[in-house]
């Protein structure tokens, strides 16, 4: 693949497909800024990429940060060219048992956050007539499962902003796509390991096994495996409004 150029902010830097995207990127020929809310994480990712980094701690979901993060950007850098939206998290819980704190925390991380980020990104992009928007969402975004009803209906929530923004932007030379993981090996996936231990009692390989099976090729998905799918989003032009499934055949579109 021949090299990219430009600036990619990526949310959620720190760990995981974050911090994979955003190797794979600085591999790729973009200057990276990282942000996520744990500057020891973020030093981790930017020792881990090639390319120049600018490391940018913050809490996504404050209203203020989106603001001060692209104008960080954008003194030191210029303007963003490239948008990963990937902060996220999950909770799991029954729908009788889901709080309202534990709904709010959802939307606020896994739809609100990207929201403001794709709201702040897209003048810049269309001005220019070139940007890549893309959104790390879930297999969640495609279906439900029981127990995650609030991560579910935010992942569903952000895959409906993608494919809004990719036709309103369509002609404008701004692509907008949703990345689908699976089961990840992740932190995430640990903690969604732990949680199936202290609900059902099982050690935690028989639930990582329960994981690794629900997806046909029966493993997890590698982070890496995810970062290859961002960047081609990045390096195509010709693909946008798209739900891209990474997930070893579960969903099939």
């Amino acid at each position: 693949m021949s090299k990219l150029s430009g600036v990619a902010l990526v949310t959620g830097a720190g760990r995981g497909i974050g911090r994979a995207v955003a190797v794979r990127l600085s591999k790729d020929g973009l200057r990276v800024a990282l942000t996520a809310r744990s500057a020891g994480e973020l030093a981790e990712t930017a020792a881990a990429c090639p390319g120049e980094t600018m490391a940018l701690p913050a809490d996504i979901t404050d209203t203020a940060a989106v603001e001060r993060l692209f104008s960080a950007v954008e003194a030191g850098w210029g303007q963003v060219d490239v948008l990963v939206a990937n902060a996220g998290a999950g909770v799991s819980s029954s729908i009788a048992t889901t709080t309202d704190e534990d709904w709010q925390r959802m939307l606020d991380l896994n739809l609100t956050a990207p929201f403001r980020c794709v709201r702040r990104a897209v003048p810049g992009m269309v001005e220019r007539g070139h940007g890549r928007i893309v959104v790390v969402a879930s297999v969640a975004a495609k279906r439900g499962e029981p127990y995650i009803s609030a991560y579910t209906a935010s992942k569903h929530g952000v895959l409906g902003l993608v494919r809004s923004a990719a036709a309103e932007l369509a002609g404008t030379g701004v692509t907008a796509n949703a990345v689908c993981p699976g089961y990840v090996e992740t932190p995430m996936t640990d903690a969604t390991v732990a949680g199936i231990v202290d609900r059902t009692g099982r050690d935690a390989g028989e639930a990582r096994a329960i994981l690794e099976r629900k997806q046909p090729i029966g493993r997890l998905i590698a982070p890496a495996e995810v970062a290859e799918t961002v960047s081609f989003c990045v390096a195509n032009g010709a693909v946008t409004g798209q739900g891209i499934n990474v997930d070893g055949g579960a969903v099939q579109s």
